[in-house]
């Protein structure tokens, strides 16, 4: 087991374009470090300039305490798992997983005695002498990943290992990563697009976008404590809510947009220094569906609004009601960069209605019933609402702000 270290990478490729931009990241030995971001932020191309698949063009990689730029892959102690199962489909998932000892010329005794061990790990006793034709997608890349393990790396490096396999599958697949990583212990470091995936699985996560670290932080403090709208609205599903709002002070403190006025509590200006600064002037307001509840059944004390529900998602246990606003969508680079995200995606709540009103969504208790249509009152935990400068993006009152 092992620390790595960027230390200000950069990849700029011929045609002059920057896809990895003085990125710098210590990771501890033994943590689960996930990469993530929008398609093209780099995250893949870190991952194998790590690995040794990508050349340097500036900064310096440490794997422990050996400097690693120049050091061919296959002298780097570390494994790889794709996004593809890249296994051979003539060799047994025994003869798959002992492939890259059998090539070290490990005696065969001690190739058999690890294979098994790993098989055991992951659950693959039955289907060794299976060709991978035989297995399910799941199978595959369990066979994938004991490929990797049987070779006892100084760390695991992961380039979206669950993105071929169907919803549910990926769901179990997290939790035996989980439980893989904390009884090896080894230093892994994973990249996905999908957030839910990054916060489920890291100890840590890196944010990147367009080649920049924009936060790193353990999944709650980024879902909590956002460095900027960028990540706000990246890291949560359904995305955070937008709006352009002015801090008014009328009869308490406000932030007023549409014709809505929600209160902000003492303790929220307190703990977000230089709010007091913006009163008088615009900030941009963030609000998760997550601190929205049916009025009816949540705490008397969160604020009140009201909407017209224009479409519900029932999820079982929830209910996401979306509904417009009458303001228009947030004319800020990085909100614009997440709605462009977003129609790649399902993520419908950063969508705009039109160029007057935005789309926003609250996720409520299933028992609320709310249908398509219906007017509908909604509470807001206004000790939650996130501060937003509107010129620069970044968190206003944020420990690294």
């Amino acid at each position: 087991m092992t620390a790595i270290t960027l230390n200000r990478l950069d990849k700029t490729y011929p045609a002059g374009n920057k896809a990895v931009d003085s990125l710098s990241l210590d990771i501890e030995d033994g943590e689960f470090m996930v990469l993530v971001g929008p398609s093209g932020c780099g995250k893949s191309t870190a991952l194998r300039m790590v690995a040794g698949l990508e050349e340097i063009t500036g900064g310096e990689l440490r794997i422990g305490d050996r400097l690693m730029n120049r050091t061919p892959a296959r002298d780097r102690d570390v494994a790889m798992v794709f996004q593809s199962y890249a296994l051979y489909p003539h060799l047994s998932v025994r003869q798959n997983i002992g492939f890259g000892l059998t090539l070290r010329k490990v005696a065969k005794s001690e190739i058999r005695k690890r294979v098994d061990e790993v098989a055991e790990i992951l659950g693959l006793q039955d289907y060794l002498e299976r060709k991978p034709r035989n297995l399910s997608g799941g199978q595959r890349q369990r066979v994938a990943m004991g490929r990797a393990i049987v070779r006892e790396p100084q760390a695991f490096l992961m380039d979206e290992p669950l993105s071929n396999l169907d919803a549910k599958l990926r769901v179990s697949m997290r939790a035996s990563l989980s439980q893989l990583h904390e009884r090896l212990g080894v230093t892994t470091v994973y990249v996905t697009h999908d957030q839910v995936e990054a916060m489920t699985l890291g100890d840590r996560v890196c944010v990147l976008r367009e080649g920049k670290l924009q936060q790193v932080d353990t999944p709650q403090s980024l879902f909590d404590n956002p460095v900027n709208l960028f990540v706000a609205g990246f890291i949560g599903s359904p995305a955070m809510n937008f709006v352009t709002a002015k801090l008014v002070r009328d009869d308490g403190p406000h932030a007023a947009f549409a014709d809505f006025k929600l209160p902000i509590p003492a303790e929220t200006l307190a703990a977000k220094p230089g709010l007091d600064d913006y009163f008088g002037g615009d900030v941009i307001l963030g609000v998760r569906p997550s601190d929205f509840e049916d009025a009816s059944q949540a705490n008397a004390d969160w604020a009140r609004i009201h909407a017209k529900a224009e479409l519900t998602e029932e999820l079982g246990s929830e209910i996401n009601a979306i509904f417009s606003i009458d303001a228009p969508p947030v004319r800020h680079k990085d909100a614009t960069d997440l709605a462009q995200d977003a129609t790649d995606g399902d993520d419908a709540a950063t969508l705009p209605l039109g160029d007057d009103k935005a789309m926003w969504t609250a996720r409520v208790n299933a028992r609320s019933r709310i249908q398509p249509g219906q007017n509908i009152e909604l509470a807001v935990d206004n000790r939650s609402l996130h501060f937003f400068d509107p010129t620069s993006g970044l968190a206003i009152g944020h420990r690294d702000n």
